[in-house]
């Protein structure tokens, strides 16, 4: 495996075989597969033995199903054409292996104080692996990216309270802030609390702050 500064693009494994695995993305093509010649080696019966391709183009990364016997998805969502792999991307490689596209933005460090006092929070985060607990229990299936976007935000503040255009800017980026209303981002708040709910029901993460926006109350 490559070793790169904080620049490049990786897969990180969340699940299947080898599990924690990091892939950086160095190269301008990469195949995934079952065989020991391809780029990114997933040891499965389940794989084809050359199942995806990524490419790197100007706009960024584009993943490409190579007609693999069960399928590659993106977000759920089976990839029949190529598709642009965008930061928090979970990509699934038939049923043996899950992994999440990290783009250059994501690896950069918390902010400064972003992770002091959330470590020993009930609520943990692993931003380059985009992967969350609640106490000891990982939340599976991951969260959309819009939902991880939000709340890595809401972490990164560490209890503060974000704004609602703040959240427009790092959940939507392409709209420039036009055209999302008020609705969907309380719809988005919803989903998220759902999902936080499916571990821990007592306790309510997300707060609002009427007027203001909203912040993560992660209790100890």
């Amino acid at each position: 495996m490559a070793e790169s500064g904080p620049e490049v693009p990786a897969l990180i494994s969340q699940s299947g075989k080898p599990s924690g695995a990091r892939w950086i993305l160095d190269r301008r093509v990469m195949v995934i597969g079952r065989s020991p010649e391809c780029d990114l080696v997933i040891p499965d019966r389940q794989v084809s033995r050359r199942h995806a391709r990524l490419r790197r183009t100007e706009e960024g990364y584009l993943l490409e199903d190579l007609k693999s016997k069960n399928g590659t998805f993106v977000n759920g969502a089976p990839v029949e054409e190529p598709v642009l792999l965008q930061d928090g991307d979970v990509v699934q490689v038939a049923l043996a292996a899950k992994m999440v596209f990290v783009g250059t933005e994501a690896t950069m460090p918390l902010a400064r104080g972003g992770a002091s006092g959330m470590e020993s929070g009930r609520l943990r985060m692993d931003p380059q692996a985009h992967r969350v607990w609640v106490g000891e229990i990982e939340l599976d299936p991951p969260l959309s990216p819009p939902q991880y976007k939000l709340l890595e935000l809401l972490y990164r503040r560490s209890g503060r309270v974000v704004t609602r255009d703040e959240i427009v800017e790092v959940v939507w980026p392409e709209t420039g802030g036009e055209g999302v209303s008020e609705q969907a981002i309380d719809a988005l708040v919803r989903r998220l609390r759902d999902r936080l709910a499916e571990l821990d029901s007592e306790h309510g993460y997300l707060v609002t702050v009427r007027g203001h926006g909203f912040r993560l109350d992660n209790p100890a």
